[in-house]
């Protein structure tokens, strides 16, 4: 069995392969244990690293360093590909005032942490910590322990001190969010299931589902009218597929003359389709799909890089093949476009036509699953380096003694964000699979959280329980519950936003998947998503930016 001590013991590649590994293991369940329905979710990786870091089962500080900061990355950059495509459009309309709410959020965790640093006496790098572990956010601690690796004179202990405050805030960091919820639904008396449904019903009437109607032509001032002339059509989001004129169903073109008399299939929204029936004539009882005829529909995916970033209208599928688009999918949400909607990698075009000219159109845009479910390799490296080169940028701001760089952490963020909405580039595509994404972002975040419980182990026990931890997990705890308490409080006695909205701002603010997970559990409804999805990636840039120049402020101010 020497050749097992030797492994358990050693400082080989295979030694550092097996500790972390069975530290990402043990955490992973420790983190899937609940208690009164909550649970560490991935931060029990962390605590297993601390208890592996305690008992001085650790691994070589060069290999640890490299597994940290390439977690990181990982973790980071698939994060970016994920929420880039919403990025801008969770700017628009409600987008706004939550992204201000939580940014608020953000600064008000800030000037609490510098606050409770001046008063309370805590080092620097440990308030660093502190800020990042309350507010739950693992990239704001990379970023804040690369800072200070860039500042000068700066010692090893120094630097690990952050993770040490990081570990001491993060349980309460995850409780304090959901209790932030529970204390907020107490003072407004609010009833979960009641806020579910009137988001839906809001939901319902703002972002209404494609519908079809069928309509027989019987205003005499549209005989002998052109598709493309009729009043407000352009304007309208209504697509017209298809024509059936006595017994023959054709695809409707733009320059298709109609009749009295004829029957027209269009998609679009319910609103557009009865605006559209009262200047045409009435509902149809025949279903033009249901007539016999050589016309059918089809569903085909956009793979090819070809049709990547084109317009339907550069694509002339109706001139060229005699085929209409009527519908796209995209991220489960399915629309009407217009003839300028461009086409991104993994879309889902709905295409009516005749079947020989539809399976042209799929050549047209590739339609290969296989294609859609195996990532190309070369698009991720190519953006993790240029990552990793415009986080190296210096950032020069009058009065700090150092300059600011976005980092391994949000370098990478803010570049996969760009590529995810630039889509492609030639035959590179900025796209990958849900399942292929969740792997690379959880091999990321266990790599990275466990080497950090493995840095900050040795000391931690003894800080907890023999010097300051307990003051400072209070400290961290007023650093959690404050911010959200106060943000949430405004906005639902004086914007009053919708307490599952609010749940998922909440959530999304402290960028916390188990806070997130929580008030899904409280009712039915997707709203916390959307909150959550629409502030995550502004959060994640200022959290990551706030915890360097939080570095910088308390150095100057120190100094």
């Amino acid at each position: 069995m020497e050749w097992l001590v030797d492994l358990a013991q050693g400082t080989s590649a295979a030694h550092s392969v097996l500790v972390l590994s069975v530290v990402a293991a043990l955490g992973l369940a420790l983190g899937g244990i609940r208690v009164f329905g909550v649970s560490l979710g991935i931060g029990g990786v962390l605590f297993s690293g601390i208890l592996f870091g305690h008992f001085r089962i650790t691994i070589d500080q060069h290999v640890l360093e490299f597994a940290r900061e390439f977690g990181l990355i990982l973790f980071v950059y698939t994060i970016g590909l994920q929420v880039g495509p919403s990025f801008l459009a969770s700017l628009r309309r409600q987008g706004l005032p939550l992204n201000l709410m939580a940014g608020s959020i953000v600064a008000l965790g800030v000037v609490l942490t510098i606050a409770i640093w001046k008063v309370g006496g805590i080092p620097a790098p440990v308030a660093v910590g502190l800020f990042s572990g309350a507010t739950t956010n693992t990239p704001a601690l990379a970023a804040a322990q690369q800072a200070l690796r860039d500042l000068p004179n700066m010692s090893p202990e120094a630097t690990a001190q952050p993770g040490l405050g990081y570990a001491v805030a993060y349980p309460f960091g995850i409780l304090g969010i959901i209790l932030a919820m529970l204390i907020l639904r107490w003072i407004f008396r609010i009833r979960p299931a009641q806020e579910a449904a009137q988001f839906q019903q809001l939901q319902a009437s703002a972002t209404p589902r494609p519908a079809t109607m069928n309509i027989e032509i019987l205003n005499p001032n549209m005989d002998g009218l052109e598709i493309s002339r009729i009043p407000g059509f352009g304007e309208s989001g209504v697509v017209i597929s298809r024509v059936l004129r006595g017994n023959t169903v054709e695809v409707a073109q733009p320059d298709t003359i109609l009749r009295t008399g004829d029957i027209v299939l269009a998609v679009g929204s319910p609103k557009a389709l009865e605006e559209l029936r009262l200047i045409l004539g009435r509902i149809s009882d025949v279903d033009v799909k249901a007539q016999p005829s050589r016309i059918s529909a089809s569903r085909i995916l956009v793979t090819k890089p070809a049709a990547l970033g084109k317009r339907i209208c550069d694509l002339d599928f109706l001139e060229t093949y005699d085929v209409t688009i009527t519908r796209v999918i995209r991220a489960e949400i399915e629309f009407t476009p217009d003839q300028d909607f461009r086409l991104q990698f993994g879309d889902r075009v709905v295409a009516v036509g005749e079947q020989k000219s539809l399976d042209r159109v799929a050549d047209a845009l590739g339609n290969s699953m296989q294609r859609l479910n195996n990532p190309q390799v070369i698009p991720i490296m190519v953006g993790i380096a240029l990552g990793i080169l415009v986080g190296s940028i210096p950032f020069t701001f009058p009065g700090l003694p150092a300059p600011v760089r976005l980092g391994l952490a949000g370098g990478p963020l803010l570049v996969a964000i760009i590529l995810s909405r630039v889509s492609n580039v030639g035959s590179l595509v900025w796209y990958l699979p849900v399942s292929a994404n969740h792997v690379l972002r959880e091999v990321g975040i266990v790599l990275f959280l466990a080497c950090v419980g493995l840095k900050s182990g040795e000391h931690f026990v003894n800080t907890l329980l023999h010097g300051d931890g307990l003051y400072w997990m209070g400290c961290a705890a007023l650093i959690t519950l404050l911010p959200i308490l106060i943000v949430g409080f405004v906005a639902r006695a004086f914007m009053k936003l919708n307490y599952m909205s609010l749940c998922g701002l909440l959530a999304g603010s402290m960028t916390d998947p188990p806070a997130l997970a929580f008030a899904n559990s409280l009712a039915t409804s997707d709203a916390p998503s959307v909150s959550y999805a629409t502030v995550y990636p502004l959060t994640m840039l200022l959290r990551v930016v706030s915890a360097q120049i939080l570095v910088l402020t308390l150095t100057l101010l120190a100094g």
